[in-house]
């Protein structure tokens, strides 16, 4: 479902089953390994978060979602406020690397991530809640208005564009752009770059920057 491994300092979380949809069993495991990098966030230290195949995370598991009680569903809720929050202000640079399609809470997973490195020539990043007829709350909102021009949320969220990779660019959803080949190595590069940074006063500076987004993602 979800792979960890490590090469020296950097941290690879590898999303690699099936369409990479996000349930229950995928939030506990995350939140597992998110656990283990904050663990590890001493000088060098970086993450990759990345996909299989053609998608780097297609949102929710709707089979699996739609059997929740009313109770696990409040839990499902809290868990995935949880991950967003840690991935924001993880004490190390974060680099998604967007080896397909992102779609909702896709999107928003890449989009939690310090910096996303797109695939050139195939996959589309999307917040596509306004075709599916699902709302966006107000904390998960604030991670596109932190991350993103205020013309291009507006976008992104009424039209549901799909964003290819320049167009990602453009808009300043992506930082960059890749073949398939080249995309784990161009995202690792920049990661272990950032990892150079003295930890602490980057995690403080992450935090400056992103910690209110992340605390309204798990108050209440």
């Amino acid at each position: 479902m979800i792979n960890h491994s490590k090469e020296n300092g950097l941290h690879l979380i590898t999303m690699d089953e099936g369409s990479s949809t996000i349930c229950p069993d995928w939030q506990l495991r995350m939140l597992e390994i998110l656990g283990e990098v904050e663990d590890d966030c001493d000088r060098g230290a970086s993450l990759v978060l990345a996909g299989a195949g053609k998608f780097f995370c297609n949102g929710l598991n709707l089979e699996k979602v739609m059997t929740l009680t009313p109770d696990e569903m409040k839990g499902f809720g809290q868990r995935m406020g949880e991950v967003h929050q840690r991935l924001l202000v993880l004490p190390c640079p974060t680099v998604a690397a967007i080896n397909g399609h992102a779609f909702a809470a896709g999107a928003f997973l890449a989009m939690s991530c310090d910096y996303r490195i797109m695939r050139r020539d195939r996959g589309w990043f999307s917040v596509s809640e306004v075709d599916v007829g699902v709302p966006i709350p107000p904390a998960m909102m604030g991670i596109l208005r932190a991350k993103l021009p205020a013309s291009t949320t507006r976008d992104a969220v009424l039209t549901g564009k799909r964003y290819a990779a320049d167009e990602a660019m453009v808009a300043g959803i992506a930082d960059g752009q890749a073949s398939a080949e080249e995309l784990l190595t161009q995202a690792k590069a920049m990661a272990r770059e950032l990892g150079t940074k003295e930890p602490g006063i980057f995690s403080t500076l992450k935090t400056t920057l992103f910690g209110p987004t992340a605390d309204a993602l798990v108050a209440g």
